[in-house]
């Protein structure tokens, strides 16, 4: 019965590792390439994403080269 329970508790502990991994390693939401400069290579597009609660807006750039997109908050 002790075993069951360091068992279970392993298992646990290593789903929670394997979820915060995922998050911190692996998730590249969370270093979205916000920034004030634009990088080189990289054009405007109509996109704009307004935030409800802040009112803030993102406006998006596109490198067509390399398909990655920039967000750029504004003013």
């Amino acid at each position: 019965m002790k075993y069951a329970i360091l068992f279970y508790v392993f298992l646990f502990l290593f789903f929670i590792g394997c979820i915060l991994l995922g998050v911190f390693v692996y998730d590249k939401r969370l270093s979205r390439n916000h920034g004030l400069e634009v990088p080189k290579g990289f054009h405007r597009t109509e996109e704009i994403n307004i935030d409800p609660v802040s009112g803030e807006k993102t406006r998006v750039y596109y490198n067509p080269d390399t398909g990655e997109r920039f967000y750029k908050k504004e003013k």
